[in-house]
């Protein structure tokens, strides 16, 4: 009898144990699972935080270095030619040179970023435009270091590569800023509204200073008669009492 009873004890707890059991289960794997879905929102949260600023950066050394850098080193070397003085000429040389040379190695950063942080498929218009730009742009600093000496027969050859190189990079560069901007709201849904309308306000400043140098001086001229050029009728007034006077002095 008192192994009956000890038999029926067990089953009645071997029973409970067994119904509560895949509870308990059940609820520990679902706080691990709660746990685990946590940590992976914090993870994929730090992630994204983590690409939004490499996209940033990379776009801030993409304007940096073709936004900036190389437009201005454009029109400080186009200052230098309207110097006649050999020291400012080599001061404005020189400072071309650095702001190329900035640029160059500013978007071979950009370069590097995009290369190890991002997908480079190539299948959009600004990955396909930045691969051809950072080509262009090392053949272009090669062209430059190859710099022949005035006077010889190869430096008009050279000078017209090198401005047709860096005409190029500068409309595949403000392109590319563009397209990049787009990339920038498809991968992120963020307005570039404002980010545009101040790149475009500066580009434009940038062309009208560019076709502003070259009438600068011929604008200042206007209006003055220089020393060692002839007078023609029209710069001076006759009146017709002077006419008669030179005609009576030539009668005589």
């Amino acid at each position: 009898m008192q192994l009956l009873q000890k038999l029926v004890s067990f089953t009645i707890h071997a029973s409970v144990f067994v119904l509560v059991l895949p509870l308990v289960s059940s609820s520990q794997e679902h706080s691990k699972a709660t746990t685990h879905a946590g940590h992976k929102d914090s993870s994929h949260h730090k992630q994204s935080q983590k690409l939004l600023f490499e996209i940033t950066l990379h776009g801030f050394l993409l304007w940096a270095s073709l936004g900036f850098l190389l437009p201005v080193g454009i029109l400080v070397i186009r200052m230098s030619h309207r110097e006649e003085c050999g020291r400012r000429l080599k001061i404005l040389f020189y400072v071309h040179a650095i702001l190329q040379t900035l640029m160059i190695l500013v978007a071979t950063a950009g370069a590097v970023m995009s290369i190890k942080n991002f997908n480079n498929s190539f299948k959009n218009y600004h990955q396909r435009i930045g691969l051809l730009l950072y080509g262009i742009i090392w053949l272009q600093a090669l062209v430059g270091f190859v710099r022949p000496k005035r006077g010889s027969k190869a430096r008009s050859v050279w000078f017209f590569v090198h401005w047709l190189l860096g005409t190029t990079v500068s409309i595949l560069g403000v392109l590319n800023i563009y397209t990049g901007l787009q990339a920038y709201h498809e991968k992120t849904s963020r307005s570039i509204r404002l980010w545009t309308i101040l790149f475009t306000t500066e580009i434009s400043f940038i062309a009208f200073f560019y076709l502003l140098q070259d009438k600068w001086v011929y604008t200042k001229k206007q209006g003055v008669i220089l020393g060692d050029e002839p007078i023609r009728p029209s710069d001076q007034h006759i009146s017709p009492s002077d006419t008669q006077k030179e005609l009576m002095v030539k009668s005589c």
